[in-house]
């Protein structure tokens, strides 16, 4: 099924940005994936070729086109390629809707044109070792001593972690206020009191750094909170429906690599004397897989056209990023299968591509959590 989803400038910054990864990714991320971290120069050349905040203003240093189809091709062709080191999209489509909508013309001075150019990586701490999805037992605590924020509290499973330069801290500002007592904090890179644990040992998204955070009486600028105090719970709801629309962008762009990767693994692999994509069974298992990778395109593009005019729904990114989401973790699961001992070989990237998968059903909110989000909005 054709996709129309795209303009022709679309594609032409598609072409750039496969040029990039050709270039600068590619011969490094198998190194990247042993260190378990990436190299800071990458994002640095990435911000130097345009594709670190697209969307923000050109007066900071950003590309000024307020379009989700430049930030999904990110996605989708750093997922294609098994590039899931590089924490672009958690950069440009999660943090920068904060930093643009939320920051004073201070702070967006201040932040906005290092975050473009590569110099400054983000990362967002809301997880903590005893909440998961659970914003609103968030226990992080700041509490305001004259021109500064005390911050005590720790973090874990926060993506760009050891390389962040800039994190936007969800706090507890105000207990008796329940939901209205959290607010948003900027943590940046040597304030005392502030440290990174160990990069987290993850079964898969080896490349990407996972850190825990911690904060011990860090001294907090006043002028670092982000937003209005208390705010802070009503700002995460409204920017959690694009960070789950963009997990769905890599669940459907990860269908179509898998379902390729097998198709053609299928056909020059024989069995009892013949290709095993002969086989019945074989031709079936495809043509089911491939109908839900269609579905989940389709889905998934309509989500995006309906973002790009505010008018995607929280129950409908729910929608996107659970049902997307299961589905390529039971297709790349049939895909291994259908590689039989070779999909279980590292190698191959079909496994690879079946221990990244995994986590795209936990982060962002569960699967669990996402029901109940949808669930909600039924009147039931």
């Amino acid at each position: 099924m054709e996709r129309t989803l795209f303009e022709p400038e679309h594609e032409l910054f598609r072409e750039s940005y496969r040029k990039f990864l050709d270039q600068e990714v590619a011969p490094n991320h198998d190194l990247w994936e042993e260190q378990n971290i990436v190299d800071r120069e990458v994002w640095k050349k990435a911000g130097d070729q345009g594709f670190l905040g697209m969307a923000v203003p050109e007066e900071y240093g950003g590309g000024g086109v307020l379009d989700f189809r430049y930030n999904a091709i990110v996605t989708e062709e750093t997922t294609r390629r098994g590039f899931s080191g590089i924490g672009f999209m958690l950069h440009n489509d999660v943090v920068a809707p904060y930093l643009m909508d939320l920051a004073t013309e201070e702070q967006k001075q201040r932040w906005l044109p290092g975050f473009c150019s590569g110099e400054i990586i983000t990362a967002i701490a809301m997880t903590e070792p005893g909440t998961g999805s659970d914003l609103q037992g968030i226990k992080t605590r700041a509490v305001r001593d004259g021109d500064h924020w005390i911050l005590n509290g720790s973090k874990t499973f926060i993506t760009n972690g050891i390389n962040a330069d800039l994190v936007i801290v969800v706090a507890q500002t105000d207990p008796d206020k329940g939901a209205q007592g959290f607010s948003l904090l900027v943590v940046e890179r040597g304030m005392e009191g502030f440290e990174r644990g160990r990069n987290l040992d993850k079964i898969g998204l080896k490349a990407q750094d996972t850190a825990e955070l911690s904060f011990t009486d860090v001294r907090v600028p006043a002028t670092n909170l982000l937003g209005e105090e208390g705010m802070g719970f009503i700002y995460l709801m409204k920017n959690l429906p694009q960070e789950r629309l963009s997990i769905a962008v890599v669940a459907a762009a990860a269908m179509e690599s898998a379902l390729d990767m097998t198709i053609q693994y299928v056909r020059d692999r024989k069995a009892f004397g013949k290709s095993i994509g002969s086989f019945q069974n074989t031709r079936f298992e495809l043509a089911d897989m491939a109908t839900q990778t269609q579905i989940a395109r389709v889905f998934v593009d309509k989500s995006i056209e309906l973002l790009n005019q505010n008018k995607l729904t929280v129950q409908e990114a729910a929608m996107a990023k659970y049902w997307t989401t299961d589905r390529q973790v039971e297709l790349i699961d049939r895909c291994l299968q259908l590689h039989g001992g070779y999909g279980y070989m590292r190698e191959y990237p079909i496994a690879k591509a079946y221990m990244d998968s995994r986590v795209q059903k936990i982060y962002g909110g569960t699967s669990e959590i996402m029901k109940e989000i949808i669930g909600r909005g039924l009147n039931l």
